[in-house]
């Protein structure tokens, strides 16, 4: 009901898979997905091992909303050490890769050890096989996904696989299903690449059963109603995507430009929403073709876009690849913002080559606006860089450098460490706008003041998905707060982690929370699975996973001091906008989040802490 009550384990090593029953315990606890895998990773693992190398584990996890009819109910989450930070990692992803996940009758895969030589997997229901890869090692994700669905003769199979990005290592290279949608930060891809695992293949010809059908029928049909009653997921993301934030964010003067020296982008509008929209001067066609849905989903936030077909960047790309996945407000960002880049189509080409080669834009973007200021400062130069002249605002520098990454090759292999190994490796490891080596998003913490605690403190380095508190400072959701103040800070981005962990964990999409609170979703778990789930075990359950992240991470090393902001951060203040003059004020937020927490000064959860949440 709900949970499949089925783990498969896949060991590389030896080259054999296993079925195991679910430990209904934990699920009880951790309730599925990111907190019930991560319940697994954190059992089975040592956090001290190497990112890279066969103690690691990856989980591909469900949630017990996985697969039904539950708005948004298609999600996924990929969990393991993440080698870009070193942290516990978990990358959510949506699509019709989970939901097929479900069909086959599984909860959750865990892949253990390291294959001799390149593998995919084949999940059909029951029948698990790991198969020989070489074929298509070196091919691009969406080479991979024509080739095992042409190989197996079955076009409705759903394909999970890496590039060339996460075949080499990048570590910031992303898992890529159903063609543009990812788990995409914190470099699990890279872990796959390391285990020889190209792809994994699923089709599955079950359904999904829940405790009390007409219970959920109905908790599910009111949760749509809000939804498409909701301006923002009614309306705004079905309308724009998440690309309507561009202009709201550099409005607002929290929009992170060129490597963060600035804070709002004078080319933010040439790359907006409304751009996307509006018809070019060259066609009189949009850069936006249409919306797109990722399983049961009533929002449709997706973009597919198709670039100009006399832009230079496509002039030798066959048709097919010219429409694909178009731009999220982050890629957007992390590609123009970022890097000072206003050409939109030259953005929606390097997103595609991110999709198509298996890397996480934001990190990119951001490692290329880190290595333009390195530039720029004169640390590295054109021999270094083959060439590339890395200046802001190069639209040229941008398309060849995500080429380069993706496959790789020459200057590619430096930006494919992430800007915090690369600055370091120049001297100026200041310049990196990372927390826990992981680069944050397209909110600056000195704009928006909850951000910079979100940041510091998120499990996984810095992250928008751990607490989206942008959704009350900017948006007024659930209530407003004052984006320029620290005050009660430290207790949104508490709540903000707790709820969002819980969503996570159920296989719901965080996007309905800009409609949702938890008691619009207790509900539906409640009438999916055995149990009184109620909003306030919920919020229990999102707590326990929080504190289990985080002691997961100080097993591994990491300690308070890595609860952190770039020195820019909290010394160059803001030079235009609302926000000008100010910087972070995290140290006055963090000693009284870490007392809300029940932590100690050094981050550490206190005994009882631990004895509260039943850990």
């Amino acid at each position: 009901m709900g949970w499949t009550g089925k783990v498969l384990r896949v060991d590389l090593t030896n080259g054999t898979s296993t079925s195991e029953p679910l430990n209904m315990e934990w699920a009880d606890k951790y309730l599925g997905q990111r907190g019930l895998a991560s319940k697994y990773l954190s059992e089975e693992m040592d956090p001290k091992a190497d990112a890279l190398g066969p103690d690691n584990k990856i989980i591909f996890a469900t949630g017990p909303l996985t697969g039904t009819c539950a708005s948004t109910g298609g999600r996924y989450s990929v969990i393991t050490k993440g080698p870009l930070t070193g942290a516990i990692a978990c990358s959510n992803s949506g699509g019709y890769w989970g939901a097929e996940l479900k069909f086959a009758g599984w909860d959750m895969v865990i892949i253990e050890g390291q294959s001799p030589k390149p593998v995919y997997l084949t999940i059909f229901d029951d029948d698990v096989q790991i198969r020989d890869a070489s074929e298509v090692w070196g091919k691009s994700v969406w080479e991979a996904d024509a080739w095992v669905k042409s190989t197996h003769q079955d076009p409705m199979m759903h394909v999970a696989a890496i590039g060339v990005a996460g075949e080499n290592k990048v570590l910031y290279s992303a898992i890529v299903n159903d063609l543009h949608r990812a788990a995409g930060r914190s470099g699990v891809g890279a872990v796959l690449g390391s285990k020889n695992l190209k792809a994994v293949g699923v089709r599955g010809t079950g359904g999904v059963s829940v405790k009390d059908f007409k219970a959920f029928m109905k908790a599910t049909n009111d949760g749509k109603k809000v939804l498409k009653d909701n301006a923002v997921t009614g309306v705004g993301l079905p309308t724009f995507g998440t690309q309507v934030l561009m202009n709201v964010i550099n409005e607002s003067g929290a929009l992170p430009t060129r490597n963060g020296r600035d804070v709002q982008f004078e080319g933010a509008k040439d790359i907006s929403a409304e751009a996307m929209a509006e018809p070019r001067k060259s066609d009189g066609k949009p850069n936006l073709l249409t919306n797109q849905a990722c399983f049961s989903c009533t929002i449709a936030c997706g973009r597919i876009s198709k670039i100009d077909e006399k832009h230079y960047t496509v002039q030798n790309k066959p048709q097919y690849w010219q429409a694909s996945g178009g731009l999220e407000y982050e890629a957007a960002w992390a590609l123009g913002a970022a890097t000072g880049v206003s050409d939109l189509e030259a953005l929606t080409y390097t997103n595609f080559i991110c999709n198509e080669q298996g890397i996480d834009p934001i990190s990119f973007g951001a490692t290329v606006g880190a290595a333009m200021e390195l530039y720029e400062l004169g640390l590295i130069d054109k021999e270094k860089t083959g060439g590339l002249e890395l200046v802001f605002g190069s639209t040229e520098a941008l398309t060849t450098a995500v080429e380069l990454t993706g496959k790789a090759e020459g200057f590619g292999k430096e930006l494919g460490l992430g800007s915090a190994r690369l600055t370091a490796k120049y001297g100026r490891p200041e310049l990196a706008m990372t927390v826990k080596g992981q680069e944050f998003p397209a909110y600056d913490p000195r704009g928006v003041q909850g951000m910079g605690l979100t940041y510091a403190t998120s499990n996984r380095g810095a992250c928008h998905l751990r607490s989206y508190t942008v959704s009350s400072e900017i948006m007024g959701v659930p209530e407003k707060t004052d984006p320029l103040v620290t005050e009660g800070k430290a207790a949104l981005v508490k709540a903000f982690q707790d709820a969002t962990s819980a969503v996570d964990s159920s296989g719901l999409c965080v996007f309905t929370t800009f409609a949702w609170t938890l008691d619009d979703i207790a509900p539906q778990v409640d009438a999916a699975i055995p149990g009184d789930w109620t909003t306030e075990k919920l919020l229990e359950v999102g707590e326990r996973i929080w504190n289990m992240e985080r002691m997961f991470n100080n097993r591994a090393g990491f300690t308070a001091a890595d609860d952190k902001l770039p020195e820019r951060m909290m010394k160059d203040a803001a030079k235009t906008g609302p926000a000008k003059g100010l910087v972070s004020g995290l140290d006055k937020m963090l000693p009284e989040y870490y007392e809300l927490r029940g932590w100690t000064p050094e981050g550490v959860p206190t005994n009882d802490t631990i004895d509260r949440l039943a850990m």
